[in-house]
């Protein structure tokens, strides 16, 4: 009966999509694309049928999150909602399949960059507009924003959070839970314009500006173009989008705290400072290793840092032919898919904490063969780290590479190379988009049968939602107990 009552809070986040598909509805009525208006009409009807008795249930019978509750919470939110994002692509009279349309859905809405779609300007320009703005609401979470707006749920919005934001540790950086909703989605708003702004001084129009802005901050790579943003050809709009997808990619929590002054606590921290190094030093190899295919070095500065930053923000843009480049930098990127931003950023993978949490470790087990009586523990951040941190982090890393193996095998079962299935694996999972083999740049997923395509859907909301999430429904204990 709980899970019943449960089932009252995922119904309602559909109607903080709602503005969204509204927004589309508006466009497509002003540029008379008269069979978008259905497409987004009728997803809004059935939303507009449910969520009123939905919030009066609620309002009358309110239900306090336990952290065991906010996991199922969230992940029926998530994936109740990319089934009904996918309406409009599927009602578009584009020709594109159900299978297709929950596989394009569960893009926007997890931020991955991948795509079934072959001519992405031949579609509606209000369907573009809902696939970035999708995006824009997946990137910063939708439970997020839920816990922002919605305190009327009297709900422990906590649990809901907990569950959903990415990184090993959730904080709150206000007293109030929906006060850091409210913060962060501000800040993720305020950065959103700021490049929108900027892309419209590169020479870019108000919709592609827009449309770029959103899946910018994001992370989620899509674009209004066939070629992205290599469309352009411009060297400020390639490093606009480079220096927004790395500011993405940093925990947004800094920024609140650098915006009261807490620069200490910036500087201080771990992961930002791998994060940094990690792109300075990738950026510069690439840039050296491929100085031979451009005409000057500015130039292979500028690919190197761009793709360096589209792989480890899980952006998955590709502004040039990167599979033509040399076997060392093609690695350097390869191995970027493992990585990831930071957490509580809009970035995904598995993000730089957990290495350097298991770096810092291994640091630890070398230093207790030497002295076996001694007692060491990590530090984080100038502070002592907890040690069950360690343990969630191990039990991750492990969980994560098993799903890697297990899709490589099975997408490689369907009778593709090692490594398209690998990079396929590793880019849904991990929430990237592009990659190597078949689906490197210039190529989609559109070739997958069915059957992987419903797998990578899975998987990406999965990634998104930091694994446990959705992998603790499929344990028993958690549907006994």
């Amino acid at each position: 009966m709980r899970f019943v009552k449960l089932l009252r809070i995922p119904l309602f986040t559909l109607s903080f999509v709602f503005p969204t598909m509204l927004i589309s509805l508006i466009m497509a009525i002003a540029l008379d694309e008269k069979r978008m208006i259905a497409a987004f009409a009728l997803p809004m009807l059935a939303a507009l049928l449910l969520c009123p008795p939905v919030l009066i249930s609620i309002k009358k019978d309110p239900l306090q999150l336990y952290a065991r509750d906010g996991f199922f919470v969230v992940s029926l939110s998530w994936i109740l909602i990319s089934l009904w994002g996918a309406l409009p692509y599927l009602l578009a009279g584009a020709g594109i399949s159900w299978t297709d349309a929950v596989f394009e859905s569960s893009c926007s809405f997890a931020t991955t960059g991948a795509t079934t779609l072959a001519d992405i300007e031949a579609l509606p320009y209000s369907l573009l507009f809902w696939r970035s703005i999708s995006h824009w609401t997946g990137g910063m979470g939708i439970i997020l924003l839920t816990v922002a707006l919605l305190p009327l749920l009297g709900v422990g919005g906590f649990q809901l959070i907990k569950a959903e934001a990415p990184g090993p540790e959730k904080e709150k950086i206000t007293p109030k839970i929906t006060v850091t909703a409210k913060v962060l989605w501000a800040l993720y708003a305020v950065l959103t314009f700021i490049v929108f702004i900027l892309y419209l001084i590169g020479g870019m129009s108000v919709f592609d500006a827009v449309c770029h802005a959103f899946t910018t901050l994001a992370t989620g790579g899509v674009s209004t173009k066939n070629a992205g943003i290599a469309y352009y050809d411009s060297a400020y709009i390639d490093t606009v989008a480079t220096v927004f997808m790395l500011l993405a990619g940093i925990n947004f929590n800094l920024y609140y705290r650098m915006l009261r002054g807490k620069f200490r606590e910036a500087i201080d921290n771990t992961e930002l400072r791998v994060y940094i190094a990690l792109f300075v030093i990738a950026s510069l190899v690439i840039a050296f290793d491929i100085s031979h295919h451009y005409d000057s070095w500015g130039t292979s500065l500028r690919f190197a840092a761009f793709q360096t930053a589209s792989f480890i923000t899980t952006a998955g843009i590709a502004i040039t032919s990167y599979d033509s480049w040399p076997a060392l930098s093609q690695t350097i990127l390869f191995i970027l898919m493992f990585l990831g931003g930071c957490s509580g950023s809009t970035a995904g993978g598995i993000k730089i904490v957990r290495y350097a949490v298991l770096y810092k470790q291994a640091g630890n087990e070398f230093r207790r063969m030497i002295y076996p009586r001694g007692v060491f523990s990590i530090k984080l951040n100038n502070r002592m780290g907890r040690k069950d941190l360690i343990y969630g982090v191990a039990a991750f890393m492990f969980l994560y590479f098993i799903l890697i193996a297990l899709t490589t095998l099975a997408t490689a079962a369907s009778g593709f190379d090692v490594l398209t299935s690998l990079s396929a694996s590793l880019s849904v999972l991990g929430n990237v988009g592009t990659g190597f083999g078949a689906i490197g740049p210039g190529n989609n997923y559109a070739f997958f049968p069915a059957h992987i395509k419903w797998l990578y859907s899975f998987l990406m909301i999965t990634g998104r939602l930091e694994l446990w999430t959705i992998l603790v429904l499929f344990q028993r204990e958690y549907w006994s107990s």
